[in-house]
C-alpha cells in the first residue's frame, strides 16, 4: 500500500503536468519548423519558431497556416507554411514594375527584405523570360486562376494575402491565392537570441 502511494505521489504530478502542457500547446502555442528558404534572410531552412495561436494578426506579421487545400500541389493534410502578411482584409495590394509594394496606395518600405535588389527581382513574373510589368491582386487572381477571384484589388473579408520574404523562390499567395482566417494557426515569434528578430517580432511595415 505504501509502495502504491509512493508511486502515485510522483505519477500524479507528472500526469497533471503533461495534461497542462498539452492544453497549453493545443490552445496557446505550437512549435513549427521552417521548411525551405522562402523566408530568408529572416528565417532559415529548418529553423524552429513558436507560433502563438491567440496573438492578433497584423500587417507585417509572420504567420503559420495550414496549406492543404490552398496550394494545389500540396498533398499533405498537415502541411504548414510560414509567410508574412502583406494584405489584411479590406486592403488593396499592388506591386509596381520597379518592385515597389503599395498597400492602400501607401508605399511599404519592406525593410525586412535584405536589399533593394531582392525587392525588385523577387517580384512575380508570368515566366522567367518575360519582362516584369507589375501586378495587382485582381490581375494575379485571373492570371493564376485562383479559386477565389478578387474584385477591385481588395482582400475580401476573412482572408489574408501572404508573401515569403525571399520573393524569387517563395511559393506563396501570388500563385495560389488568399489564406482564409480558418486556415491560420498562429503568429510567429522569434527567440530573443535569433538574428534579425526585429523583423519577426512585432514588426510594423
Amino acid at each position: 500500500m505504501k509502495t502504491f502511494k509512493s508511486i502515485m505521489s510522483w505519477v500524479v504530478p507528472i500526469a497533471i503536468g503533461l495534461i497542462i502542457a498539452l492544453l497549453i500547446r493545443q490552445f496557446w502555442f505550437t512549435m513549427v519548423k521552417v521548411d525551405g528558404t522562402s523566408m530568408q534572410p529572416n528565417l532559415q531552412n529548418n529553423e524552429r519558431v513558436v507560433a502563438f495561436k491567440t496573438s492578433k494578426i497584423q500587417a507585417g506579421s509572420v504567420v503559420v497556416f495550414n496549406a492543404y487545400g490552398l496550394d494545389p500541389n500540396q498533398t499533405d493534410k498537415n502541411a504548414v507554411y510560414v509567410k508574412r502578411v502583406i494584405g489584411m482584409p479590406g486592403d488593396t495590394v499592388r506591386y509596381t514594375s520597379s518592385g515597389k509594394l503599395y498597400v492602400n496606395n501607401k508605399l511599404v518600405k519592406q525593410t525586412y527584405l535584405k536589399n533593394k535588389y531582392q525587392q525588385t527581382t523577387g517580384s512575380f513574373m508570368a515566366n522567367s523570360h518575360s519582362k516584369f510589368t507589375g501586378w495587382t491582386l485582381n490581375s494575379l487572381s485571373h492570371d493564376q486562376g485562383w479559386a477565389k477571384s478578387v474584385t477591385n484589388n481588395t482582400v475580401p473579408k476573412g482572408y489574408y494575402f501572404v508573401l515569403g520574404d525571399h520573393r524569387s523562390v517563395s511559393n506563396d499567395g501570388r500563385y495560389w491565392g488568399l489564406v482564409p482566417k480558418s486556415k491560420m494557426i498562429g503568429v510567429v515569434k522569434a527567440w530573443p537570441w535569433q538574428n534579425r528578430k526585429q523583423y519577426i517580432n512585432n514588426y510594423q511595415p
